[in-house]
C-alpha cells in the first residue's frame, strides 16, 4: 500500500510509552504463548511499515482503541477494546498467516493487557486512512460477502484466471473465480472461504499493481452470495469441484492430445515455473517491501527479440512456443490466413494444418510468451463462422515435411524468414499497441493517393463498415469499424500487407480506440 497516505510515527514519547517501549523490547518472541489479551503483538514487520498497515490487519475482527508501531524493532501492538476480537485475530492468523506489504508476519498476544500510549491522534488519523482504504469514510462493513468483484484496469500484460488465483490465494481460500470482459475491460469474481479472507484481500490488493505501472486492480465487494460456476476451463473454475467438465468437446480433446496440462480445462499460467509471480512464496518485492506501484517485479524483460514491458524476464525455456489451434474451417484456413491472424500477437515461424483434421493446426511462435499471448487473445474468438480454440501444445517445434513428400499439399509452411514478421524489432512501437480481436481496426501505411471511398470499398468484401476515420495529424493512418468482431478479424485476414501502391503495403491492427 505504498502509494496510500501514511501516518507515521510521533518522534515525542512520554514517559509511560518509553517505558512501555521498554517492556516491548524485553518480549520473549520464542517463548510460549501469551495468555490472551486485548493487545495483540506484530512482529516480523517491513521497515516501511506504518500505522495504517497494521490497523487494515486488525479492521476485520472489531474496534480497536491504539496501536503502537516500533519501526526500529519491525514490530507492532494494536489494542481492541474487546479481548474477543484480538482472540479471533490471533486464531484467524495462526491458520492464515498474516502479511503486511506483501511481507509475511507473526501475529500472538502481547504480554501487555492495554496499551499506555495516548490514544490520540496518530491511532485516529491511521484508523481514518484504513477506512478511507477499505472504500469509504466509514469504511466497510466487516460483515461483507465473500465475493469480491475484480476490475483491471491499464492492463499492459494479459491477465489469466490462474494469475489471479495465485494473487488472491495468498489472503486465504479461494473458492471459485469467474473471469469476464465487460465495456471491454477485464473483470473477475472471487469467492473466498470465508469474509475475513475476502477483506484481507481487498485491504492489500485494491489500487495494486500486478506488474510495475501496469494492470491495475480495482476491487469491491460484489452484491453476489454465491458463484454458480458450471465449467473448469480458462475462464471459470471451482477449486472445490474438480470434477466439472471443460463444457468444450474440442478443449477436452486438445488436452487428451498433451495441448493442454493441468486440471480439466486449465490454461498454463504464462508465469508457472518462471521467476516472478508463480515462483516468489510469498510474493514480495526485491530486498523485502513492495515499491511504489507494483509488486516489485524487476526491471521489464524481453521476449525473445522483442521488448516487453512485462517486469520480469521470462526464460526462453518456459512452456512450448507451439499452439493448437482447432475447430477452423477447414474449407477457408491457409497457414497465410494463420501466419496474419497469430501474426498480431507474435512472430510466427511455421504452420501446419494437420492433413488428416484440416480443422485443426499447430503454429509455432517465436517464443512461448508470444504463444501465451496468442493463447489469451484468440481462444474463443469466432473465426469463419465458428469460435476457434487455442491451447498449448504438447509440441516443441513443428516438423516441416520431408523433401518429396507428397501428402502434405501445402499444408505446412515456414515463415520464419518473412519480411512481414511486426514485432521482429527490439523495442518496436507494435510490442506496446496488442489489443484484442475488436471491430475497428487501425490502418497504416495509406499512400496519399488512396481515398476514403476506396478503403471502404475493398473492407466492405468482409463485411458492413459503419464507420471510418483518418488521424488528423497523420494521414497516412485510420480507424475503420467493422460491424461486428468477426468481420474485423476476416478483413484483417484479407487486407493486410496488400500493395495499395508502388512501395506502400496496407498494415491492419486491432485498435482500441472507437470512432
Amino acid at each position: 500500500m505504498s502509494h496510500n497516505p501514511m501516518v507515521t510515527n510521533g518522534t515525542g514519547l512520554s514517559p509511560v510509552l518509553q517505558g512501555e517501549v521498554n517492556d516491548a523490547k524485553k518480549v520473549k518472541l520464542d517463548g510460549g504463548p501469551n495468555p490472551p489479551s486485548r493487545v495483540v503483538h506484530i512482529r516480523s514487520l517491513p521497515h516501511e511499515v506504518a500505522e495504517t498497515d497494521i490497523v487494515q490487519l486488525g479492521m476485520p475482527f472489531g474496534k480497536m482503541t491504539n496501536v503502537l508501531v516500533l519501526k526500529q524493532k519491525n514490530q507492532a501492538f494494536l489494542e481492541f477494546q474487546d479481548e474477543s476480537a484480538a482472540v479471533n485475530m490471533v486464531s484467524y492468523y495462526s491458520t492464515n498467516p498474516a502479511q503486511v506489504r506483501l511481507k509475511p508476519c507473526y501475529v500472538q498476544f502481547s504480554n501487555h493487557k492495554e496499551l499506555k500510549t495516548d490514544a490520540s491522534h496518530s491511532f485516529q488519523a491511521a484508523l481514518q486512512a484504513a477506512q478511507v482504504v477499505q472504500g469509504g469514510p466509514g469504511g466497510e462493513d466487516p460483515q461483507q460477502n465473500t465475493i469480491l468483484r475484480v476490475i483491471v484496469d491499464n492492463v499492459g500484460y494479459p491477465v489469466t484466471l490462474d494469475v489471479l488465483h495465485q494473487l488472491f490465494s495468498r489472503y486465504g481460500k479461494v473458492l471459485k473465480i469467474i473471469t469476464f470482459t465487460k465495456n471491454n475491460t477485464f473483470q473477475a469474481l472471487i469467492q473466498f472461504s470465508d469474509t475475513i479472507s475476502a477483506t484481507t484481500a481487498k485491504v492489500s490488493l485494491d489500487s495494486q499493481n500486478i506488474y510495475n505501472g501496469c494492470n491495475t486492480l480495482k476491487i469491491d465487494y460484489s452484491k453476489l452470495t454465491n458463484l454458480n460456476v458450471k465449467y473448469n476451463n480458462d475462464k471459470s473454475r471451482d477449486f472445490t469441484r474438480p470434477d466439472l467438465p471443460s463444457g468444450d468437446p474440442t478443449l477436452d480433446q486438445a488436452m487428451q492430445m498433451g495441448g493442454m496440462g493441468g486440471m480439466p480445462g486449465m490454461v498454463p499460467s504464462p508465469f508457472a515455473g518462471m521467476p516472478g509471480l508463480a515462483a516468489m512464496s510469498p510474493l514480495h518485492a526485491q530486498g523485502g517491501g513492495m515499491p511504489m506501484g507494483g509488486f516489485g517485479m524487476g526491471n521489464p524483460g524481453a521476449f525473445g527479440a522483442t521488448a516487453t514491458r512485462m517486469g520480469m524476464q521470462m526464460p526462453q525455456q518456459a512452456g512450448s512456443s507451439v499452439i493448437l489451434v482447432s475447430n477452423l474451417d477447414e474449407e477457408k484456413v491457409t497457414p497465410d490466413a494463420l501466419f496474419t491472424l497469430f501474426g498480431v500477437y507474435g512472430d510466427v515461424h511455421r504452420v501446419k494444418i494437420l492433413f488428416n483434421k484440416k480443422d485443426n493446426a499447430l503454429i509455432q511462435m517465436a517464443d512461448p510468451h508470444q504463444a501465451q499471448l496468442a493463447i489469451t487473445f484468440l481462444d474463443k474468438v469466432r473465426v469463419w463462422g465458428k469460435n476457434i480454440r487455442v491451447a498449448q501444445s504438447r509440441h516443441a517445434i513443428v516438423q516441416m515435411p520431408k523433401e518429396g513428400q507428397p501428402q502434405d499439399a501445402g499444408l505446412t509452411k515456414d515463415f520464419v524468414n518473412s519480411p512481414l514478421h511486426r514485432f521482429k524489432r527490439p523495442g518496436s512501437k507494435n510490442c506496446q499497441n496488442i489489443f484484442p480481436p475488436s471491430a475497428v481496426l487501425h490502418l497504416s501505411n495509406i499512400p496519399p493517393s488512396v481515398t476514403e471511398e476506396q478503403l471502404e470499398t475493398w473492407f466492405t468484401d468482409y463485411g458492413t463498415v459503419k464507420g471510418f476515420k483518418f488521424f488528423q495529424k497523420d494521414r497516412k493512418m485510420a480507424l475503420i469499424q467493422m460491424n461486428a468482431v468477426d468481420e474485423a478479424i476476416h478483413a484483417l485476414i484479407g487486407m493486410h500487407n496488400t500493395q495499395l501502391g508502388e512501395n506502400s503495403h496496407l498494415r491492419v491492427s486491432f485498435s482500441k480506440s472507437t470512432i
